[in-house]
């Protein structure tokens, strides 16, 4: 038998047998390692302990201390689990696919009754039996014939369709846990009793479509999450707790922000409180672009298809797009057009009139773009998820020598407005090189170098995503974590020196030559509208002063205190506040209740005593206590704190 040779984490090598499994390799280390082991990485994949290695390989061993592969595995095994006790309790119930996602896993089953409540216990328990049964996990490799046979003979006909669906010469594999068998890649644990029995909880079941195809059969989906340790489990469990008090959608109601209807699936009708968030949100985007050196740009929201092909959109987009199509001039031929899912075609144009020379460039094109995306109904979700949205999008127009010291410009910017706005804790990826691609090895060396190196250079570290990039370049992103943990990928800096070749784009060089400009695609926010869903839940709707809606009401006690009580508003007006005045015939706490409950964050509380002293009892949003403050005193405060970051 032919031999191969294994490196080890510690840099020792081994001469083996080719076709030797990572058990029998943990099994040569020690009996406690094989008893401790779970996975493998082999040549950087995540690798069965059951798969033979049949050549020269790097190898280690993964035990449940090594997080990822450990809840990859236990999400994974858990879907079978499921899977099979289902199957256990209703034989009748047809088995699709079950993937691993976010915390845990969902499997589609085909059933005629709906699953309820009560049953997600049921099943539960079973999969604890199954889990406590510590039953092996065997693996093989089937033919094509063996396997349509297999599902055809139970009357599995979505098995079926999915190996014939597995390309020609493609291996087949089976697992089985226990008694119970189904296709997939693997990798999986090397038992049930592996998984822990107290660490995982069925969440809810939602409809879909068999392969997301809304003309092929309704299925019901099981959610299931999933961690290491009941104490894990109990911290997400927390933790959506506090997610559900904070969801905006319920948030946006108690604050009166904005509505959405089913006569405009996905887009928003924005309040006067919700307009006022959007609007002081961008007038300091706007601010701060303006000072950083970008030009403001605004482009058609109706393009026709003609610009869209030649960006390449229509070919490889236009299922997301909404075709608008114009009978011009009464033709016979209606004109095909787009509203526009992205902005950057439209700033190539506005970059392509006039003659652009080097000494032109790094040019930084913003525009807060309303764009229009197709989205499946049952993917929207409040404001985070919607069809018509507008980005803080912006274009840098530059050579490739300047794409590292833009980047570092861009991070520094980036950063500055995360801390305005409460967000110190968020990260950098960098998306390297997929595996089809553009372009030279050497170009990308030099592009993916020149944003590692500007990270460096604004003092950040990056976490690298392999192979994660676009066909076309390099990417960053910025994700963010909130005050409850949750992260939120938000902002992007995108390198495309695709574009503008398609668009003929061009500027002339130093030696007179043109010459191409790389285009770097780049956002902080996002969308206007995810990224206010996002502060809303991470404030828990309690907003800094300067982007409150409304940031004072003043009530008052008694209705001979009205006259005061307007004249505090007008004050308070006068300074850039914005304040309102309640002189409802209501009683004082009935008025707290209520605009605590929308969270106003400074609420002055008027009688005759205020009205005879000219001072105001203030109540801040979240205190119990209330405190007596000079009218000018608390006008000054107010005044100052109610300014935007940058204004300050």
């Amino acid at each position: 038998m032919s031999q191969i040779t294994l490196t080890f984490p510690d840099g020792n090598q081994k001469q083996v047998d080719a076709g030797i499994t990572p058990m029998e390799i943990a099994e040569g280390i020690s009996k406690s390692l094989s008893k401790k082991a779970i996975s493998a990485q082999v040549n950087g994949q995540h690798w069965d302990l059951q798969w033979p290695i049949k050549e020269d390989a790097q190898i280690a061993i993964n035990t449940m201390s090594d997080d990822a592969p450990a809840l990859e595995l236990i999400r994974h095994d858990l879907a079978h689990i499921m899977a099979r006790a289902v199957q256990e309790i209703w034989p009748d119930v047809k088995v699709t696919i079950g993937p691993v996602r976010d915390n845990g896993w969902f499997y589609d089953f085909d059933r005629a009754e709906p699953f309820t409540p009560e049953d997600l216990a049921v099943i539960e328990k079973k999969m604890r039996d199954i889990i406590n049964a510590r039953e092996p996990v065997k693996t093989e490799l089937w033919s094509r014939e063996d396997a349509i046979k297999y599902y055809e003979d139970r009357g599995e006909p979505f098995k079926v369709e999915l190996v014939n669906r597995i390309p020609e010469g493609e291996d087949l594999r089976m697992y089985w846990h226990g008694d119970w068998q189904d296709l997939c890649r693997g990798p999986h644990l090397v038992h049930t009793g592996q998984v822990p029995a107290d660490a995982f909880k069925l969440t809810h079941v939602a409809g879909a479509y068999w392969l997301g195809d809304s003309s092929r059969p309704m299925l019901q989906r099981i959610y299931g999450v999933a961690f290491k340790t009941k104490k894990d489990l109990n911290a997400w469990t927390t933790m959506m707790e506090e997610a559900a008090k904070r969801d905006h959608r319920r948030l946006g109601r108690e604050m009166d922000l904005y509505h959405m209807q089913e006569e405009a699936p996905g887009q928003v009708f924005w309040h006067p409180n919700g307009w006022t968030i959007y609007t002081t949100l961008q007038d300091y985007m706007r601010r701060k672009q303006r000072t950083d050196g970008y030009v403001e740009v605004n482009t058609p929201q109706v393009v026709n298809r003609k610009l869209w092909e030649a960006s390449g959109h229509w070919e490889n987009y236009q299922e997301n797009m909404f075709i608008v199509e114009v009978d011009e001039d009464h033709a016979r031929e209606k004109t095909v057009n787009a509203l526009k899912p992205m902005n950057c075609p439209c700033h190539v144009q506005v970059f392509n009139v006039g003659l652009k020379s080097y000494r032109d460039l790094p040019l930084r094109m913003a525009e807060f773009g309303s764009c229009n995306r197709y989205e499946p109904s049952g993917a929207l979700h409040g404001i985070m998820r919607v069809r018509g949205f507008t980005q803080d999008d912006a274009h840098i127009f530059c050579t490739e020598a300047q794409i590292e010291e833009e980047t570092a410009k861009f991070i520094s910017f980036l950063a500055g407005i995360y801390a305005d706005l409460g967000f110190e804790n968020w990260t950098i990826k960098l998306s390297t090189r997929p595996e089809k691609r553009i372009g030279t090895e050497e170009s990308w060396d030099r592009v993916e170098a020149a944003l590692g190196n500007a990270c460096n250079h604004a003092g950040y570290e990056y976490e690298i995503q392999e192979g994660e990039g676009a066909f076309y370049g390099p990417k960053l992103e910025f994700t963010l974590t909130d005050a409850i943990g949750r992260e939120w990928q938000c902002g992007t800096l995108q390198v495309d020196p695709n574009l503008p070749e398609r668009l003929d784009a061009s500027y002339i060089g130093q030696d007179g030559e043109r010459h191409r400009p790389v285009m770097l695609h780049r956002a902080v926010l996002g969308s206007f509208e995810r990224f206010i869903g996002m502060l809303i839940e991470n404030f828990a709707g309690k907003l800094p002063l300067w982007l409150a809606p409304r940031q004072v009401v003043v009530a008052s006690i008694v209705s001979d205190a009205d006259d005061f009580v307007r004249e505090v508003t007008a004050a308070l007006t006068a300074r850039g506040i914005r304040a309102e005045a309640d002189t409802r015939n209501e009683k004082i706490n009935y008025k707290v209740r209520e605009h605590s409950l929308g969270k106003v964050p400074y609420i002055f509380a008027i009688g005759m005593k205020e009205v005879e002293d000219r001072t105001v009892s203030v109540r801040r949003l979240g205190e119990n206590r209330t405190e007596t403050v000079a009218l000018d005193e608390i006008i000054a405060t107010l005044a100052s704190e109610a300014l935007a970051p940058d204004l300050r």
